[in-house]
């Protein structure tokens, strides 16, 4: 089969479109003939090696998210069969096989069922994006209806799908973004209301939205630069969950006790068993009912691998970005 594979640490050089061996199902594992992969941003930092949170063994097939069908299984699995639609979320690939593939194997509690109604795009561009949403705003927010989110940085792939989840709870949604195609993308997605990134100098806007309260959630993707205004824009009680940072910051925690405020971190990596397979439960059934309507970018062909972490890297993509797979 057709694959990605990467034999050294590097740059979007060591992608290398190589012929490999289809890999073979274990007991409760499947096999997934795969039409489309999604490219994450977090791939283009385990290529080089230095990510914190997973450093595979060479060699290796990168890509956490696809979607196509399933065209081999394992004994013991049982609730899927050979012909069946699916969307890959396998944070755990088997034997470094991952979806940047023609076919890939995994467990089978990795993998869900994509209605009909739904392209192997969309079901590929699900996967990290819409598990980090969901475990952000409902294992370590706890959101409840009624409840306003801010969702600081909500353009991007994780954010949008946050909106809609959020949205779809019955919540009062702001997200911020730094581009008028990224408001637009925003709005689209349910937001109540849209506004550039808050800053000390418009801090104003979002109290003026919440009544002077503050938002009672805020969604982080850059806590090293947000990090201290959102705590003073918080709703009494409020939580912030942090879900991407890129350097160090200085804080007052004065401004977490006067508020008695939560900073949640969160990793995926981090999820229990049962947290894993409840997102992805609660991802199908968002999908089924039309709450979950993922933004698609670029669709390259697999080959082309190098240039959508190129385009990540640069900060070139805009929505999800998809290997399209004969």
């Amino acid at each position: 089969m057709k694959a990605i594979q990467i034999v050294e640490f590097g740059g979007p050089e060591v992608l290398q479109y190589a012929e490999l061996n289809e890999p073979i199902p274990a007991p409760y594992e499947v096999r997934v003939k795969l039409y489309a992969a999604g490219v994450n941003p977090n791939e283009t930092y385990i290529r080089t090696g230095t990510y914190s949170f997973y450093i595979p063994e060479l060699p290796y097939t990168p890509g956490f998210d696809g979607a196509g069908v399933i065209d081999a299984t394992g004994e013991g699995v049982t609730h899927l069969k050979v012909g069946d639609r699916v969307f890959v979320a396998a944070l755990l690939a088997k034997r470094n096989t991952g979806t940047y593939a023609q076919k890939v194997v995994c467990d089978a509690k990795a993998v869900h069922r994509l209605p009909e109604s739904i392209s192997y795009e969309t079901g590929a561009s699900l996967g990290i994006p819409a598990l980090t949403a969901y475990r952000a705003l409902f294992h370590r927010a706890k959101i409840k209806p009624g409840e306003t989110v801010l969702i600081h940085g909500a353009s991007g792939g994780v954010g949008l799908l946050a909106v809609q989840m959020a949205k779809g709870l019955g919540t009062t949604v702001i997200g911020t973004a730094s581009t008028e195609e990224g408001k637009a993308l925003v709005k689209a997605s349910g937001a109540t209301h849209v506004l550039d990134h808050i800053t000390e100098d418009s801090m104003e806007k979002i109290m003026s939205l919440t009544q002077e309260r503050g938002p009672d959630v805020i969604i982080e993707f850059l806590a090293n630069v947000n990090l201290e205004t959102d705590l003073k824009i918080l709703a009494p009680y409020g939580r912030v969950v942090v879900v991407g940072n890129r350097g160090s910051i200085e804080i007052n925690p004065r401004l977490v006790m006067m508020k008695e405020a939560d900073i949640l971190g969160l990793a995926l990596w981090n999820a229990l068993p049962d947290e894993y397979e409840e997102s992805l439960h609660a991802v199908e059934a968002f999908l089924q009912t039309g709450i979950l309507h993922p933004e698609i970018g670029e669709v390259l062909a697999l080959e082309d691998a190098k240039k959508a972490h190129e385009q990540i890297i640069n900060h070139k993509a805009h929505g999800k970005i998809i290997l399209s797979i004969d």
